[in-house]
């Protein structure tokens, strides 16, 4: 399925490409991070999509506003009809899009293989109620897993998006977007994805807070990021649980995950907690409400991390690994449970502190169901809900509080998926839909005037939408399945 932009926008987009046609090359320097950060303004529209071509390295080129106007992908593809009818691609084996009649043999050739890998694995979204909206669903699902091929290098270095401040390998986005690919049952994607992991993390298990596209760590001051540790850990799992055979044929996983868990167990401090870390938010720790003590962001992923590998060493038949890091989870949880959840889960572990996204890091499909994440998690979409539908990441968001993000739209509508609030999910799902690109891109955000903004398509967006649709259809697999006892305080 296709969407065209909106007859009441018309004029408005027109004014937009006009502009962007002028000012492309000095959009291609970035305005914030790409998972968070405070914004002055409205980033800069600069394209609504990637083009593809279906042919390694699967290359993909923006395409630039002024040819977007009544463009379309080809259906399953990321292949695009112009307005005129000629078709942009990227040639098999090229770096650059090319424009060719419609006939052109390069034409079918490349919708075949974006079809054929399409159909290796799965695109959820067909089974998901209403009945009505499943087309519509998996449109979304299909588009956001081809751009996650586009975005994906061959080396296996998951980027953010395509340009400026957001075309770097963030290791949280890379290791959801292994767990999109091999949910969908794409495992060769999603061993690349990790096996670049590996190659990149230090002998002490950590990573660089970004990598650029060959693998290099970006040197900014950034320090590493605990969280980082925790969802690569969870990946991981996934992938084995999901797919063993594939996971088998990766020598790299098991010293990768001894590495980062046995990283994460050490960092416990006698309190329990990991010390504080700079989070998704990706700002100085030093900046909380508790300087002292971890965010949700951190505590959230470290827990799923420890969890994640006690189960993989478990289900691999490494007992010592097992107990070690199970023991590990069990001290964190009741940490957990001890510091945060008197506060109703806020993001720092204080009276009256503010809710945020990471309250979802607690819920299925990354930790058992608990009651009282369920309301904290409800507490927090009230908080953080805006009137054009879209949620700002956390509650008084110190940046433009009239801009909605789509990786905590996803997040939650992940959360509800998983918790079987699947009346909750569709809604944001729809959200989601309806406010995608004239290509059908995900992007970062959309403004208060309900139109995308910033960078499309987003990878976590992407990630986490193929995430959700799959758990409205068949449940995903939470690791440390049995609820642990809330402990008694």
């Amino acid at each position: 399925m296709t969407r065209r932009v909106p007859t009441v926008r018309a004029a408005r987009w027109r004014r937009v490409r006009r502009v962007a046609a002028l000012t492309l090359a000095a959009a291609l320097v970035a305005t914030c991070g790409a998972t968070a950060g405070p914004e002055s303004g409205v980033p800069r529209w600069s394209s609504p999509g990637l083009v593809g071509g279906g042919g390694w390295p699967f290359a993909g080129v923006p395409l630039p506003p002024v040819d977007a106007e009544d463009a379309v992908y080809l259906p399953d593809s990321s292949v695009v009809r112009l307005a005129d009818g000629t078709v942009r691609l990227v040639p098999f084996g090229g770096r650059s899009a090319i424009t060719v009649e419609i006939d052109d043999p390069r034409v079918n050739a490349a919708v075949l293989a974006d079809n054929a890998w399409l159909n290796r694995g799965t695109v959820p979204g067909l089974g998901v109620a209403p009945p009505a909206s499943g087309a519509v669903y998996r449109d979304m699902a299909a588009r956001a897993l081809l751009d996650l091929r586009l975005l994906t290098r061959p080396n296996g270095a998951s980027l953010a998006s395509w340009y400026g401040a957001w075309r770097y390998a963030w290791p949280r986005d890379s290791a959801f977007t292994a767990a999109a690919f091999v949910r969908t049952g794409h495992p060769e994607e999603a061993r690349r994805v990790l096996r670049f992991l590996a190659r990149v993390q230090t002998d002490g298990g950590l990573w660089a807070a970004r990598y650029k596209p060959d693998g290099s760590p970006v040197v900014d001051g950034r320090d590493p990021q605990l969280d980082s540790l925790g969802w690569v850990l969870w990946a991981s799992w996934l992938v084995r649980h999901e797919n063993p055979e594939a996971a088998a044929q990766m020598r790299e996983l098991w010293p990768m995950v001894r590495r980062a868990a046995d990283r994460l167990a050490a960092s416990l401090r006698r309190d329990g907690l990991p010390p504080p870390s700079s989070d998704y938010f990706e700002r100085d720790p030093g900046s909380e409400e508790d300087p002292d003590s971890p965010t949700l962001g951190v505590a959230g992923p470290v827990l799923a991390g420890l969890r994640s590998a006690a189960a993989f060493a478990r289900e691999t038949g490494r007992t010592d690994e097992a107990s070690r890091w199970q023991g590990a989870a069990d001290r964190m949880h009741t940490a957990v449970e001890r510091r945060f959840a008197p506060h109703g889960y806020p993001r720092s572990p204080v009276r009256g502190g503010l809710m945020d996204t990471s309250v979802t890091f607690l819920a299925p499909p990354f930790a058992p169901p608990h009651p009282g994440v369920a309301a904290a998690t409800a507490d927090a979409v009230r908080k953080q809900t805006l009137p054009n539908g879209g949620v700002l990441p956390g509650e008084k968001w110190r940046g433009n509080k009239k801009i909605a993000w789509t990786p905590e739209v996803a997040l939650f509508a992940l959360a509800d998926a998983a918790s079987g609030r699947s009346a909750a999910a569709v809604a944001r799902l729809d959200w989601l839909a309806r406010h995608r690109t004239t290509l059908g891109a995900l992007p970062e955000k959309v403004d208060g005037n309900g139109d995308p903004a910033a960078v499309a398509p987003l990878g976590w967006t992407a990630s986490l939408v193929v995430l959700a649709l799959s758990a409205l259809e068949e449940p995903l697999p939470v690791p440390g399945a049995e609820p642990l006892p809330v402990p008694n305080r």
